[in-house]
């Protein structure tokens, strides 16, 4: 039996600018069936979708028998009941803008969605926008002018209304969504979950390589998950995966942020969750939690802008260099030395043009940083990341007119042969965090282990992090995927 969707029509004649196709049957004929053995890929294209008439529920019966329907029956309603509101993403989609301001605003601007595709390419990002809101065959868009642009009407479309050329490009998009949509079905092989893999090709510091993304979706489909790399310009086909994991630096002011919130809302496995971004990337976040639950850090002080700041007093308390930073830097980035007052005034001065609060810091002086990989609850690998050569971070950021970054050296261990109260420390921190994925950055002093940060997204590259473990570390973290999407 082929997989394509099976398309459903209150009046036979409608199809007739198209293609014949054994994949056409009418409204009637569906409602009288007496079971679901038809395919269960349904694309509802009657011309009256009302609440009560054949093509509402003709919807209804295909999800009472466990079929797959557009539009669904919480569409139609949703369609049914929508009403004037405000432009979509009005201030950030550039092109739809542009559209609208080239427009006559004394006449309604129509456009039609055919699968969340339009023939105009500068609306592409909206009608897919729309389709995933409303995800109907034919929908039919109406913008108004008063005052601003907003959408005055959104309702399905009829297809005997077509005229010649919206006939054509309906056929197209019909033909490019059946392909598109259900081709998971056609794969030889089924996976039981769907992954996406969030990453930015073009970012300078990535928290995994190449080779570590390939590598992820090889133990992905070992753990029966189809994983699959997606980027920014993806958003809008979020929903089509059962699970997302972010591996690229995350931010509150972010896309990354944005794709979690929207996974997560939407009944998603994902890693990291929002919340665990929300409190890793921000330290003075960090700083309160960590203090208030008495876990081990360097002496630190908040410097608000708004404020007199007694740069001498603050010296004096937390010794020099002191360490300033900013709460939402990574990499290295954002984090300054100061050596006495007058520098420590001069970095705090250029650090607060970019945050109006900072972090001033003791400084403690080692070799490496410790690294403890932690997910859900349990270590699962540990690194020594060494300073870079001739400077006292990791990383090396060069001159601030754009000298090349560079690293330190690593060396990975196992996790038995790391001192026992470095593990127990930064357990102790994430479990106020979360069960995701962690990257603990911790130093050992006299007095004991510190931490210096919790990263939401750690580093996980080829050769590094999976020194030891190898393959083994990349199937640690997919086969917790595939347990919580289980659980789900």
């Amino acid at each position: 039996m082929q997989n394509s969707a099976l398309i459903i029509l209150e009046d036979i004649t409608d199809w007739q600018p198209y293609y014949p196709s054994q994949s056409i049957i009418t409204a009637s004929e569906f409602l009288q069936q007496q079971s679901s053995k038809t395919r269960t890929q349904l694309l509802n294209l009657c011309g009256d979708l009302s609440y009560l008439s054949t093509g509402y529920y003709v919807s209804l019966l295909a999800e009472a028998r466990g079929q797959r329907v557009l539009p669904s029956v919480s569409t139609i309603n949703d369609l049914a009941n929508f009403s004037h509101y405000q432009l979509l993403l009005a201030n950030t989609d550039k092109q739809l803008l542009k559209v609208l301001n080239s427009s006559d605003q004394s006449q309604p601007l129509h456009i039609l969605i055919c699968f969340g595709q339009t023939e105009n390419p500068l609306l592409a990002n909206f009608a897919r926008q729309i389709f995933d809101r409303y995800p109907t065959p034919l929908l039919s868009v109406e913008f108004s002018y008063q005052g601003r642009w907003f959408i005055s009407k959104l309702q399905a479309e009829k297809l005997s209304e077509l005229d010649d050329a919206q006939q054509t490009f309906f056929g197209n998009a019909l033909d490019s969504f059946s392909k598109r949509v259900w081709r998971k079905a056609r794969a030889p092989k089924e996976y039981r979950y769907d992954l996406a893999i969030l990453h930015d090709p073009e970012e300078p510091i990535p928290t995994s390589d190449k080779k570590a993304l390939q590598r992820f979706i090889k133990a992905a489909k070992e753990a029966d998950i189809d994983a699959e790399l997606i980027t920014a310009d993806d958003y809008n086909r979020l929903l089509e995966f059962d699970a997302l994991f972010i591996r690229e630096t995350t931010r509150i002011n972010h896309y990354t942020y944005h794709f979690a919130k929207k996974a997560e809302a939407n009944g998603m496995v994902v890693i990291d969750a929002p919340n665990s971004i929300l409190q890793c990337a921000n330290k003075v976040f960090l700083k309160e939690l960590l203090d208030k639950h008495g876990i081990p850090t360097p002496r630190t002080e908040l410097l608000l802008s708004q404020q007199d700041i007694d740069y001498e007093a603050i010296g004096e308390r937390l010794g020099y260099p002191v360490v300033l930073k900013i709460p939402d830097g990574s990499f290295s980035i954002g984090v300054e030395k100061a050596e006495n007052v007058e520098e420590f005034r001069r970095v705090a001065k250029e650090l607060f043009a970019k945050s109006t609060i900072l972090l001033a810091q003791e400084f403690v002086r080692t070799d490496y940083d410790w690294r403890i990989g932690i997910l859900n609850n349990r270590p699962i690998y540990a690194c020594k990341y060494f300073m870079a050569r001739n400077h006292w971070q990791i990383y090396n950021h060069g001159s601030p007119t754009g000298g090349r970054t560079k690293s330190g050296g690593f060396e990975t261990v196992g996790v038995h042969q790391v001192p026992k109260e470095v593990v127990k420390t930064a357990l102790q921190a994430t479990r106020l965090i979360g069960d995701g994925l962690y990257g603990v950055d911790m130093k050992v002093t006299d007095k004991g282990p510190v931490i210096i940060e919790i990263n939401d997204n750690p580093s996980i590259d080829s050769g590094v992090e999976d020194q030891l473990l190898g393959d083994e570390l990349y199937h640690i973290i997919m086969r917790d995927f595939f347990r919580r999407l289980d659980e789900k």
